[in-house]
């Protein structure tokens, strides 16, 4: 009787290896530093924006996790090139911290040009901020 099982045991176990999912791999991240704090901005709103004949579309929304960050946006796949957007939403986290800010929100335009990985974080302070291409 085991004879009989093992070969099913194997095929089932072969069978869930082989149609296993392979790992989702993402070619946009983003971190938020809360440069009057010098820590990271938990919680807060991050929109990802695609142009697509001049107008926005929105194609995922997330909250960066503690260190500030979110790293799950865009899955990669062979080509997303385009004119993108993050927008983070900044009122409520100030309003949060109990500060005035002058930026509700904050939004970055960007171009992807190649199939490598994206970093667009931000620094930020209730009176300004500023963006560059991270790794």
């Amino acid at each position: 009787m085991t004879k009989l099982y093992l070969p099913l045991l194997a095929l089932i176990c072969y069978g869930a290896t082989a149609f296993a999912a392979e790992p989702v791999t993402y070619q946009l991240s983003t971190h938020i530093l809360d440069i009057n704090t010098g820590k990271p901005a938990p919680d807060v709103t991050v929109r990802l924006e695609k142009q697509q004949n001049k107008q926005w579309i929105t194609l995922s929304q997330s909250k960066t996790d503690n260190n500030g960050r979110v790293g799950n946006f865009l899955p990669q796949t062979s080509n997303n090139f385009g004119i993108y957007k993050l927008i983070f939403e900044t009122g409520d986290y100030f309003a949060a911290q109990k500060q005035q800010s002058i930026y509700p929100y904050v939004e970055v335009v960007f171009q992807i040009k190649e199939n490598t990985h994206y970093h667009i974080p931000i620094t930020l302070s209730a009176n300004g901020y500023s963006t560059y291409r991270g790794n």
